[in-house]
């Protein structure tokens, strides 16, 4: 848990306009020299930029505060004052960043991406500009106007074709690490997965798709049980969700009804996903224990079956979650 960071907050800066110059032109044969000060240069801006190579906040949970630059102020001859230097701050993939009023600055989806989350103050003008037929001679110019400042809440949200979605042990992480080379940790305990993991999942003629194994859903985890909204808002990111129900659960469909409202709590947008339900760790049911299973749920929902221990049912799993996602 220590090596994945999915929230920070971080009190940002951008940086003052620099002033315009009131100098006033003084050339030996001219006697009288008119205004000639430049403007000030603005303000460095503070930038979000996303980096593919980043999967954690984590660098960034050590740094309090950051500034850009000032801007220069302007000189004579119209000289305009340099730019103050920009800050940027890389985040990974899937990244929002929220004002302390919980406005969204901006998000990251792509390599490159670049997002300005604090303007740089504009420079103030030189005195220049202010020359007039009534005022041939003016002895004044703008300040640069201030930068802005505050806190800024940087979030990840994972991001994913494929979000497994599960009570703790529900085999989330085995099935991972059987049709990828994520290496999740695989035990017998409630909350195995503290930190998403994912993996590349290779399919039919060089296709892959990306899978998500996300910490697991507890009853409650709408109002903050468990890992609560920690887990939950990585899930808004996932095209696709897969339902982990085991085989030796006590009543599968119940189980992912319990699933089902705990997003809905959370955001009732996540059901207009399209999703998958599966029966996991179903190397041990014969075809009669399997139509019961069936039998709990609707009529005409599909229901998939598999073992990612035996490999039983995996080929079948791929091929319709491929299919959601590009047919």
């Amino acid at each position: 848990m220590s090596n994945f960071v999915d929230y920070v907050k971080i009190h940002c800066q951008s940086g003052h306009g620099g002033a315009g110059s009131a100098h006033l032109r003084r050339e030996k044969y001219i006697a009288k020299g008119g205004p000639d000060g430049g403007d000030g240069g603005r303000g460095g801006h503070v930038i979000m930029r996303g980096n593919a190579h980043e999967w954690t906040l984590l660098p960034l949970r050590y740094t309090r505060h950051v500034k850009a630059g000032r801007g220069e102020n302007g000189g004579k001859s119209q000289l305009t004052g340099a730019d103050g230097e920009d800050i940027y701050i890389d985040v990974p993939l899937g990244t929002i960043a929220r004002n302390e009023e919980g406005e969204i600055l901006g998000e990251i989806l792509n390599d490159g991406d670049e997002v300005i989350i604090m303007r740089g103050g504009k420079g103030g003008l030189g005195n220049e500009h202010f020359k007039s037929a009534t005022n041939q001679t003016p002895r004044y110019a703008q300040p640069g106007l201030p930068g802005e400042e505050g806190y800024v809440v940087f979030e990840l949200k994972v991001l994913a074709d494929v979000g497994l979605v599960g009570f703790p042990n529900a085999g989330k992480s085995t099935l991972l690490s059987s049709v990828s080379a994520a290496k999740p940790k695989i035990a017998n305990y409630a909350f195995t997965t503290l930190t998403p993991n994912l993996g590349i999942v290779n399919y039919r003629n060089y296709k892959s798709f990306i899978m998500a194994d996300i910490p697991g859903i507890i009853e409650g985890a709408a109002e903050g049980k468990g890992l609560g909204h920690r887990f939950l808002r990585h899930i808004e990111r996932n095209s696709i969700l897969l339902f982990l129900i085991p085989a030796d659960s006590e009543n599968h469909y119940q189980e992912f009804q319990i699933l089902e409202n705990e997003l809905r709590e959370y955001n009732p947008e996540l059901l207009h996903k399209d999703f998958v339900v599966s029966i996991s760790k179903s190397d041990m049911l014969d075809e009669e224990l399997k139509a019961e299973i069936r039998a709990e749920f609707p009529k005409g929902m599909e229901i998939l079956f598999f073992s990612g221990v035996t490999q039983e049912g995996l080929t079948e799993l791929k091929d319709e979650i491929w299919q959601r996602l590009h047919g």
